[in-house]
């Protein structure tokens, strides 16, 4: 037997995993507590194929963290040195929930621009899980993957949000997603295949910036919401209400109904702060809207980021427009795919 055993250099060493992001066609914000606990938020959202990359090497002399798309890299002697300090927090609150062997290089990487709105990190905290769980010889679901990721960014990185993004990377395509904390409901929609080409064909997927959205914007929406401000409240109720909408505007492959369902939101998202716009979004906006774009809305939180607008059949002045306005045009390409890992 002692013959057979597996040497440690047999052992796999190298471990990857993937991670889709999302657009977020309706219902954003209502996923974020108190707001979810108390009434129950509904998101729709569907992945496309900008992802999130995690790779993980076992050895070495010292722990080394590389972030090859924010261009940051650091390295120290042990878990000791794993300090939340602002350098790559997710990546090392990450390591220290699941501890591996003490020497390791784990580089990770996006397709999204930075503070793209979305949800690359929540796609990248799926990844992250997926991977590190693949080196601890851990088998989990997506449900498990998506509540370990979720746990990894606001409790462990004290990144406060919702739970979308992370449900979103981990099971991918198209979901109405539930949440009544601490439960989420997972309900997939499957698009009609000429309906599904048609809506990639004529989404707009627009980078305006770095997203403003922070920790304190969060707070303040909730804030509001706590002390009973009658505009915030009924905002994130009437963005609940369009989410069910546009699951039924998918399932029936109506597609002037989900942009219009798409700017319904948007209205009903800026109410929720006063720099839920941003000024290059407005000129964003007016300039597609010239160019007969049918509805558009953050493609997350808001405060700059990423847009999608939803065009006519020839998307083509629509793009020339979103290039003229100064925003960088992103692929869209529909994922079924959620977390993978090797």
């Amino acid at each position: 037997m002692a013959r057979r055993a597996v040497k440690r250099r047999e052992l796999p060493s190298e471990f990857r995993a993937t991670a889709p992001t999302r657009l977020d066609f309706a219902g954003g914000w209502t996923d974020v507590p108190p707001f979810s606990a108390r009434e129950g938020g509904v998101v729709v959202n569907g992945c496309i194929g900008l992802s999130a990359r995690v790779d993980l090497k076992l050895g070495g002399a010292l722990i080394r963290l590389v972030s090859e798309d924010l261009g940051q890299e650091l390295e120290c002697a042990d878990s000791r040195g794993l300090v939340l300090d602002g350098r790559l927090d997710l990546v090392k609150a990450a390591l220290r929930m699941f501890p591996v062997q003490s020497a390791c290089t784990l580089t990770t990487r996006s397709d999204a621009p930075p503070g793209s709105g979305l949800g690359s990190s929540g796609a990248l905290d799926v990844a992250l899980v997926a991977a590190l769980a693949g080196a601890r010889g851990e088998r989990l679901s997506g449900r498990e993957i998506a509540e370990q990721a979720w746990y990894l960014e606001t409790v462990e990185a004290k990144i406060p949000g919702g739970k979308q993004d992370q449900f979103a990377a981990a099971l991918g395509g198209f979901q109405r997603l539930t949440f009544r904390d601490p439960d989420v409901g997972i309900e997939p929609i499957t698009l009609e295949p000429a309906f599904a080409a048609a809506l990639e064909r004529q989404t707009v997927l627009c980078y305006t910036g770095r997203s403003r959205v922070s920790g304190a914007t969060i707070a303040r929406v909730m804030g509001a919401y706590e002390r009973g401000d009658r505009e915030v409240t009924g905002a994130l109720q009437a963005m609940r209400d369009v989410a069910h909408a546009m699951a039924e505007a998918l399932r029936a492959s109506d597609l002037a109904r989900v942009a219009q369902l798409v700017s319904a939101n948007w209205r009903q998202q800026q109410s929720l702060d006063a720099e839920m716009r941003t000024s290059e979004m407005a000129r964003l906006e007016q300039a597609l809207a010239q160019a007969g774009a049918l509805g558009g809305k953050a493609a997350g939180s808001g405060a700059g980021g990423a847009m999608f607008f939803i065009t006519r059949d020839d998307p083509r002045p629509a793009i020339a427009a979103a290039q003229e306005a100064g925003a960088t045009v992103l692929p869209v390409h529909w994922t079924s795919d959620g977390v993978r890992a090797w």
